[in-house]
């Protein structure tokens, strides 16, 4: 009798003791974010890290291997501090400001930059930004480079990666603290097709030998381009994507998806979501990495077929983001075009592609 006392104390304290186990290790589990990707057909599992990103090498796989932010789902607004209140009844009617994935369309009044930027400073991330100005696309370095100084991410580090064929003639151009330039040498081309392909190629090896585990987000922007007003926090995302100001109002049989079968880059007809700028695209390190390497390796295949899609890495970029939706869509504010009207629904633009004469700058028409 004594005995089966003792054994009926032992058992409780057991199962309570299982119980308080199981109740910790899921209070210890439920600030984990641990984000998974597929690339070459292994599946890889990136662990969370309470800093904005793990800072180090690892041997195994690439090296640099990153790890994504907790930031991107637990965004912690400092104590007190006040703004203006927000609405879900009052706010934008004339323009949509979230896709049939949910993903947030960014526009004008449709975002706090004040909450925002006070959410991300204490995250203390690193933005890398790469620029290609090779052959006479050299001449709008320095307006995109002051102009980026005055209204891109202003307030946080930045990190531009300059790729030119004329490195001499990379203009000097004074920065804030916590602002660098770098400048990577890259061969001319006869072809300014060819020099479009190779951006996905580049920017996948930048990515692979220097910002993965280094840098947290990364902007790939046109240079033939300015800024008029502020790009900050509010682009910031895991895959960022920018609706082309040329097609933003038009139905998607008439966007210029590529259109043939054989390519990698096609789109069928009813296929595809919006249509994309090949000049302005970004997101986290790993995933700007992905998406650069999925599209090097499908521009590849092409040629090796004697393919070249109707827009080259736009084309591809346009097909990535059909099967991989983006997790923020930026609307045409970030990159506009200077030869259009300012349609009303336009109240800013932020980001545009100056006015220029393509016959004169581009090696061949």
């Amino acid at each position: 009798m004594n005995l089966c006392n003792i054994s009926s104390r032992t058992w409780t304290l057991v199962l309570l003791s299982a119980l308080l186990l199981g109740v910790a290790y899921t209070y210890y589990t439920s600030g984990q974010y641990r984000s998974t990707f597929v690339e070459g057909g292994a599946e890889k599992t990136a662990p969370n890290s309470h800093s904005s990103m793990e800072k180090t090498k690892q041997s195994s796989g690439c090296q640099g291997e990153a790890v994504l932010k907790s930031q991107e789902l637990h965004l912690v607004a400092p104590d007190h501090l006040q703004y203006k209140q927000p609405s879900i009844l009052v706010g934008r009617t004339d323009v949509v400001t979230v896709t049939p994935w949910l993903a947030p369309v960014v526009w004008e009044s449709t975002f706090d930059p004040l909450l925002l930027d006070s959410i991300y400073k204490p995250q203390n991330i690193t933005i890398a930004t790469t620029v290609f100005a090779v052959g006479k696309y050299i001449r709008f370095l320095r307006d995109y480079l002051n102009t980026a100084e005055q209204h891109f991410f202003v307030g946080f580090r930045v990190h531009y990666y300059v790729f030119t064929d004329q490195p001499n003639k990379v203009p000097t151009v004074k920065m804030a603290d916590g602002r660098q330039l770098t400048v990577r040498q890259v061969p001319s081309s006869k072809r300014w097709q060819e020099i479009s392909a190779r951006r996905m190629e580049l920017i996948q090896t930048l990515i692979e030998a220097d910002l993965l585990g280094q840098v947290d987000y990364i902007f790939c922007l046109d240079v033939d381009s300015r800024f008029h007003g502020r790009w900050g926090t509010e682009s910031l995302g895991p895959l960022v994507a920018v609706i082309h100001p040329g097609y933003y109002a038009d139905q998607r049989s008439r966007f210029p998806y590529e259109r043939r079968p054989e390519s990698r880059a096609y789109v069928g007809p009813g296929e595809g979501d919006f249509y994309y700028c090949g000049g302005a695209f970004g997101g986290l390190v790993p995933e700007v990495r992905l998406l650069a390497k999925t599209c090097r390796l499908n521009f590849e295949a092409d040629a090796k077929r004697g393919i070249e899609a109707a827009w080259q890495e736009e084309s591809h970029l346009n097909r990535y983001m059909w099967i991989n939706k983006p997790s923020k869509v930026l609307s045409p504010e970030y990159l506009w075009q200077d030869f259009k009207s300012r349609t009303p629904e336009i109240r800013i633009i932020r980001f545009s592609g100056v006015v220029k004469n393509y016959a004169e700058i581009r090696p061949n028409v």
